[in-house]
């Protein structure tokens, strides 16, 4: 028994202790990175941390930081910062300087620092329980802050200063928005970057999530709440201030996402840790080469010239943007036909196929892409040169001219005619914004004997077309005409158009009214962009009471469009309609009720 106290110590012995690590250098550097962090309540500092665990658990020596990327919690944007200060470490200390000692002097941050992480951590699972309480957290969730000249950041300030407007609605449209923002903002809102397939516009759903935006009504409409409206007063006072002052405050507004890395040279740089090596590169590349906004039609080159590295427009740009913003001049744009893929694809291959080498045998420029509406339609599509070191040209903006096209086999006619499309697609095909559709129909008189519907009702649902619905109808025998017809079309409207000055109007604002230079036989040079066209011909878009009950209208036998939209005109609900029948007198009363409305170009 006597024996026992002088065990116990043995018994109860300590833990072996750990071996120092065998990185150092690199546990250090990342230790102060995962501090600075901290100190500035970046979130970026629980990454750091997770790294720093993975180094500690790594028993060899790492040569360099690219070799630390087959560890956990080890990407891309920490090896970089790492490889960089290594590199400066050599700089300074010579290219033999040891990398797996601390140099004299320096603190040893290994397993010693370990233990200030340990209760870091502790801290933090304790700490969720008293942030929690109110206590606990040492800072309380940071803010979210749109980088200055990303899509938020110009969204914001666009919806701002026009809030500031004396008279002016209090939202937004999304072309209008778009306009007016671009020029805040270094990437463009239509167009994604080479390999991403994110605008600048993808920021707006983390506004709206935030609660900073709110989005109403169809047309979408987009406004400020209360917390956008503060968060944009203070990006208003910042931008006046970096007006004036020096540029070292331009860190000043960062994004919630990004993350701050390391202080170099006296400025504070921001890393993205998720993101490739390019990114800088394309990114100095946008600034110095903004030829992909979309607002303004042909950038002088004293424009481009007279913009800051930074990126920054001067006020001569903005101005000149205001005044040609939604012009395509003589000779700064081509007539390109577009294919619906769905044309090109599936179904009889061999027939579509034969189509697309009619084409490229006639020398029509084409381009396949989705339609929502219709099968052929023309765009003027801007010119633009490539910019060096890139290697696609940027994205010229693309204008709709007003002839759409809707191809038709005698056997698809029969078939949409049977199932209801038929009607459907005339009346889509009316509302899409062009004034001036076409119905293009494929071997008329031979095909219709094996048919399920008679050759003469077939035949008078094209009159109708023509007639009552007011298309042009096209009739044609085979593919190769069907080609020839798309041929002829270009080459006319390639020289319809060649001394136009095209201006971008938005349907949101202006409607679909025809112009008194379409009246007078001339084109009409106010067009729709292509955008903005095939998002509003969106088959199962969400849509209004009034748009439901024209479907619903169309749906009784003999109640074509015009007559439908004669009814809107008067009662554009259900509701009103049977509020309507229901003051009627009688029953003869409610049977004239609608007698007297007229529709229809006749006003019949």
């Amino acid at each position: 028994s006597k024996g026992m106290p002088a065990s116990e110590p043995v018994r109860l012995g300590r833990k072996r202790g750990l071996p120092p690590c065998p990185n150092p250098l690199f546990l250090k550097w990342l230790t102060e990175l995962r501090d600075q962090a901290r100190e500035k309540g970046l979130k970026i500092q629980y990454t750091y941390q997770k790294a720093i665990s993975s180094l500690n658990k790594y028993p060899l020596p790492l040569q360099n930081a690219k070799e630390a990327k087959i560890l956990q919690n080890f990407g891309d944007g920490i090896c970089k910062i790492l490889d960089e200060k290594l590199q400066r470490y050599y700089r300074e200390n010579g290219p033999d300087a040891p990398i797996h000692a601390l140099p004299e002097g320096a603190p040893p941050p290994g397993r010693q620092d370990n233990n200030s992480l340990a209760p870091s951590r502790k801290k933090n699972a304790a700490g969720d329980q008293g942030k929690d309480k109110g206590g606990g957290g040492r800072k309380k969730k940071r803010e979210y802050m749109p980088q200055k000249r990303s899509g938020g950041y110009a969204v914001l300030l666009t919806l701002y200063r026009q809030s500031q407007i004396p008279g002016s609605k209090d939202y937004m449209f999304k072309m209008e928005l778009q306009a007016e923002a671009q020029h805040l903002c270094d990437k463009s809102f239509t167009a994604p970057d080479l390999g991403s397939k994110y605008t600048a516009w993808s920021s707006v759903s983390t506004l709206i999530q935030k609660n900073l935006v709110i989005k109403t009504h169809n047309p979408a409409r987009y406004s400020l709440t209360e917390e956008g409206l503060a968060l944009a007063e203070r990006l208003e006072s910042v931008e006046q201030g970096t007006k004036d002052g020096p540029e070292g405050d331009r860190e000043e507004v960062r994004s919630e996402g990004e993350e701050d890395a390391e202080e170099e040279e006296g400025g504070l740089r921001v890393v993205d840790l998720t993101g490739s090596d390019d990114d800088e590169e394309e990114k100095e590349e946008d600034r110095i080469h903004p030829a992909e906004r979309p607002t303004c039609v042909a950038q002088p080159r004293s424009e481009i010239d007279g913009m800051g590295f930074s990126g920054k427009p001067q006020n001569s740009q903005a101005t000149s943007r205001k005044l040609n913003g939604g012009c395509l001049l003589p000779g700064t744009y081509e007539i390109i036909l577009c294919v619906d893929f769905i044309e090109t694809t599936g179904g009889s291959n061999h027939r579509k196929q034969e189509l697309v080498k009619e084409l490229q045998r006639n020398g029509v420029t084409f381009d396949v892409r989705k339609l929502n509406v219709g099968d052929f339609l023309w765009v003027a599509r801007e010119k633009v040169a490539p910019v060096p070191g890139q290697l696609r040209a940027p994205a010229g903006r693309e204008l709709v001219l007003d002839y759409i096209i809707e191809r038709k086999r005698m056997d698809d006619l029969c078939g949409s005619i049977i199932d209801g499309r038929f009607r459907e697609q005339k009346f889509r095909l009316k509302r899409c914004g062009l004034r001036r559709p076409v119905y293009l129909v494929e071997e008329c008189g031979t095909a219709a004997s094996h048919l399920s519907l008679p050759e003469t009702t077939l035949q008078q649902a094209i009159v109708n077309t023509q007639v009552v619905d007011g298309f042009f109808v096209k009739r044609v025998q085979d593919v190769r005409e069907s080609a020839a017809y798309l041929t002829v079309m270009t080459r006319y409207l390639n020289k319809l158009y060649q001394n136009c000055t095209l201006i971008c109007r938005s349907r949101e604002l202006e409607g679909d009214g025809g112009s008194d230079e379409e009246e007078r036989g001339t084109p009409s040079c106010s067009l729709i962009s292509f955008a903005e066209f095939n998002h509003g011909a969106v088959k199962n878009k969400c849509q209004t009471v009034r748009e439901v009950f024209a479907r619903q209208l169309m749906q009784i036998s003999g109640l074509s469009g015009d007559k439908a939209a004669a009814i809107l005109e008067h009662y554009n609900t259900p509701h009103s309609l049977l509020t309507a029948y229901e003051q009627c007198a009688s029953e003869a009363q409610k049977e004239r009720l609608l007698s007297s409305i007229r529709y229809g170009k006749l006003k019949r």
